[in-house]
């Protein structure tokens, strides 16, 4: 009984250790210390007249905020007539760039049990920031990483099978206990929000090359919509729980006079795979771990 205690004990100091960084993470621990890697279009100057985009969106009636505060909270704006039109049509056009890409679409459930969240990570980690429906422990999914990614939970696969590509839009909810003032104003820090996600399961030999492909994919992306942006190398101290090395994408405000993330890649290498215990027989038969991006 002592052995036991003493093992769950360890085993709950295991699953809260993170991810190792590759050898490419720049060393530091603030946001300051991340690596511009390449930037791209021309920054707008902002006019003489420029209102918020929380005013605009009231003035031409795109977004009502004080709607979705009053059947909901903050942080869970209601988008209207041209306004759900134009969140309607960058999702499809996000969807159809990436399945003309090479990518399968999925339409997952937006919650998930315990074992689901545990597999890529949110669980412990993330814990106090997932929205728990304790009645029946299911949790809202922070992003469409957790549900795709899980589909394939305890398979053994054929190294022919990889890799596997797969899209996914769903709503995303996140707490963000501790974000307050001008930061979360408008659509900064959203409780509810609406995001396109790729996920990509691969041999662990074309990892990084892999990465390097899906950061080329969002870069030409955001040139199609011809937005100023940034692509940063992070960090240790800056990355995830779950990440080997991370790139960051941001374009600029010129109203808030700022760079905002619109997109993260990742490598996670086999820290999800051996979670989920997803695998893959070698060409010698010799059963190894994925892994995931």
């Amino acid at each position: 009984e002592k052995l036991q205690s003493v093992e769950k004990e360890l085993d709950d100091m295991v699953v809260r250790l993170p991810n190792l960084p590759s050898e490419k993470v720049p060393k530091g621990k603030t946001p300051e210390d991340n690596e511009v890697v390449r930037t791209g279009g021309n920054k707008p100057e902002l006019y003489s007249g420029a209102v918020p985009h929380w005013e605009l969106a009231r003035k031409f009636d795109l977004i009502d905020f004080e709607l979705g505060n009053k059947i909901t909270g903050s942080g869970f704006p209601v988008y209207k007539g041209k306004g759900a039109r134009i969140q309607r049509a960058l999702i499809q056009y996000f969807l159809e760039y990436n399945t003309v890409a090479g990518y399968t679409e999925y339409a997952p459930p937006y919650m998930v049990n315990e074992a689901s969240a545990y597999g890529t990570g949110q669980l412990p980690d993330k814990e106090g920031q997932m929205y728990h429906v304790t009645g029946d422990n299911f949790y809202l999914i922070p992003t469409a990483e957790v549900p795709v990614t899980n589909l394939y939970r305890d398979v053994l696969l054929k190294e022919p099978d990889l890799p596997i590509k797969m899209t996914a839009y769903t709503p995303c909810f996140r707490r963000e206990a501790g974000s307050y003032g001008k930061d979360v104003r408008g659509l900064n820090r959203l409780h509810q929000f609406d995001k396109v996600e790729i996920v990509q399961i691969v041999n662990p030999a074309n990892s990084y090359q892999v990465l390097e492909e899906m950061v080329e994919h969002i870069e030409k992306l955001i040139q199609s919509l011809e937005l100023p942006y940034r692509i940063l190398r992070l960090c240790g101290g800056d990355m995830g729980f779950t990440s080997s090395l991370t790139y960051d994408f941001e374009v600029y405000s010129a109203a808030q006079d700022k760079w905002l993330e619109v997109s993260s890649v990742s490598n996670f290498e086999s820290f999800q795979a051996n979670r989920m215990k997803i695998r893959y027989k070698d060409e010698n038969g010799k059963t190894q771990l994925v892994h995931t991006l």
